[in-house]
C-alpha cells in the first residue's frame, strides 16, 4: 500500500531572491521564444472572419510558412521580449501574496487563487501596452488587412523597415489615432481574460498534481508530477477563458471600445462556436508552455533555494 504523499510547495521566504531573478528572466525568454508561432497563429485565427483566411491552426502555420518564411511566425517577437518585465511582476506578486494570505488561510486552493488572481492584475497592467502593439505586428503579412494599421514602407528602399523600425512605426499611427489610450485598448477585456485565466490554473495545478501523487509509485519524482499537472491545469483555464480570449484580441486589434458589443457582434456573426475560435492553438501552445513554464520554474526554486535548506528537501 502506497503512503499518501505531500508535493512540497517551496515559499517565497525559502527563497535566495538574487538566483531566483537571476534565472527567472533566462526561463522566461526561452518559454516565450518557444512558444511565439502559436501565440500568433492563436491571434490571427480569433481576429479573421469566420474561415476567411485560415481553415485551422495547422493551416494557418503552413501558410503562414509558405507565405511569410519561419521570420512570419515571429512577427512583434522583440517587442514582446518586453513582457519580461511583466514576467517578473506576475512571479513577485503571486509569491508575495501567496506569503500574505497564508496569515489568514492555509488552505492552499485559497491562497493560489488569490495569488494568482493578483499576479495576473498586476502583469496586464504592464502587458497590455506591449501586447496592442506586438498583436499589431502580428497581423502584418496575410492579415495586414484585419487590422486597422499596417507598416508604411521605407521611402527609399520601398521595404517595411526593421524591427524596431515597424514598432516605432505602429506605436505612431495607434498614437495618431487613438492618443495614449489606444495603448490600452482592451484593458478591461484583457482583465477579464487573464485574471480569471491566472486565478484558475493554480489552484487546479496543485489539484492535479496532488491527485497524479496519490496514483503514481512512491519512487515517482515530483518534477514528473508536477510537469504532468501543468498541462491539465493550462487545458482547464484555457478552455473556460477562451470567449473572452477571443472578445480581447478582436477589440485590441479592431480598435473596438466595448467588450459588450464587440461579444455580441461575434455571436451574431458566427455563433457560439465563435467563441471556441482559437481555442486549439490556444491549449497547443498552453500544452509546451506548461510543461516548460512548470519544469522551469520548479527547478528555478529548488535551485534558488537558500543554502542551509537544501538538504532538508526532499524531491
Amino acid at each position: 500500500m502506497h503512503e499518501k504523499r505531500n508535493i512540497q510547495i517551496i515559499e517565497w521566504e525559502d527563497l535566495d531572491k538574487r538566483k531566483f531573478y537571476s534565472f527567472g528572466v533566462f526561463m522566461t525568454m526561452t518559454i516565450r521564444a518557444t512558444v511565439y508561432p502559436a501565440t500568433l497563429i492563436r491571434t490571427r485565427l480569433q481576429v479573421q472572419r469566420g474561415k476567411s483566411l485560415y481553415s485551422g491552426t495547422f493551416d494557418a502555420f503552413f501558410k503562414i510558412l509558405r507565405a511569410e518564411g519561419v521570420r512570419g511566425l515571429y512577427r512583434g517577437f522583440m517587442v514582446n521580449t518586453f513582457t519580461l518585465i511583466s514576467g517578473q511582476a506576475y512571479i513577485t506578486t503571486y509569491e508575495l501574496v501567496r506569503k500574505y494570505v497564508s496569515q489568514y488561510s492555509e488552505d492552499n486552493t485559497v491562497k493560489s487563487l488569490v495569488a494568482g488572481g493578483s499576479a495576473s492584475l498586476v502583469a496586464q497592467s504592464i502587458t497590455v501596452p506591449i501586447d496592442v502593439v506586438s498583436q499589431h505586428l502580428m497581423m502584418q503579412g496575410q492579415g495586414e488587412h484585419l487590422t486597422r494599421f499596417r507598416l508604411c514602407p521605407n521611402t527609399k528602399t520601398g521595404k517595411p523597415k526593421k524591427v524596431f523600425g515597424q514598432t516605432r512605426n505602429i506605436m505612431a499611427q495607434i498614437f495618431a489615432v487613438d492618443g495614449p489610450r489606444g495603448f490600452y485598448r482592451g484593458y478591461v477585456a484583457s482583465l477579464l481574460t487573464y485574471i480569471p485565466n491566472s486565478a484558475v490554473w493554480w489552484p487546479f495545478y496543485h489539484f492535479y498534481a496532488e491527485q497524479l501523487s496519490k496514483l503514481a509509485p512512491s519512487d515517482c519524482p515530483h518534477l514528473i508530477l508536477q510537469a504532468m499537472a501543468g498541462p491539465l491545469a493550462a487545458a482547464t483555464a484555457s478552455t473556460v477563458t477562451n470567449p473572452m480570449d477571443v472578445v480581447r484580441a478582436r477589440v485590441q486589434v479592431e480598435g473596438k471600445t466595448s467588450v459588450i458589443e464587440t461579444f455580441r457582434q461575434l455571436i451574431k456573426e458566427e455563433g457560439f462556436w465563435g467563441l471556441t475560435k482559437g481555442l486549439s492553438a490556444r491549449i497547443i501552445s498552453s500544452t509546451p508552455t506548461a510543461i516548460v513554464m512548470v519544469v522551469g520554474y520548479e527547478t528555478l526554486k529548488k535551485l534558488s533555494l537558500r543554502p542551509e535548506l537544501v538538504d532538508s528537501r526532499h524531491w
